[in-house]
């Protein structure tokens, strides 16, 4: 199962039968009292924004979220996994800390990998508990077990503090 079940309400479900299903790409999988992300695509920027979506989604069904406003994050590391941390830490304070901010998608526009910054965007809106239903809290990301295997098939595994 790529998503957790949520209960939704009927607004919520009229939103997600109002815009096209979200391509997830990320799992999760379970991990003593935190969870860990599992994430792919078919670049190593799709699995990076994957990644951050699957956090997302652990936090609300995204598929009830309208991408009426746009934010974009730039990120800086002094490697991959730094970079990691940074780029789904940057996207978590948007949402818990700073506006509120709940994509509906996120793209990688550029990803650095000689000087380990990255320039995302995302499509989304202010979270509401009202209009969309509530997941489990992302207190924070970690560095524990964080693997990126950028390769044919680029994958991401990453545990998050909730």
């Amino acid at each position: 199962m790529n998503d957790r079940e949520l209960d939704l309400t009927n607004a919520q479900k009229a939103i997600k039968a109002k815009y096209p299903p979200i391509n997830k790409k990320y799992e999760y999988l379970d991990h003593t009292a935190d969870v860990q992300l599992h994430s792919w695509g078919d670049s190593l920027e799709e699995a990076f924004e994957q990644c951050a979506m699957a956090m997302f989604g652990y936090m609300t069904d995204t598929e009830t979220v309208e991408p009426i406003d746009t934010i974009e994050v730039l990120s800086e590391g002094d490697d991959l996994e730094s970079l990691l941390f940074h780029f789904l830490d940057d996207w978590l304070y948007k949402f818990s800390a700073d506006v509120f901010f709940v994509p509906r998608e996120v793209k990688v526009l550029h990803l650095d990998r000689t000087n380990f910054r990255i320039r995302s965007i995302g499509w989304g809106e202010e979270f509401s508990l009202s209009k969309h239903p509530q997941g489990t809290e992302v207190k924070a990301i970690t560095y524990s077990a964080m693997q990126i295997q950028d390769n044919e098939k680029p994958e991401i595994l990453v545990i998050i503090d909730i």
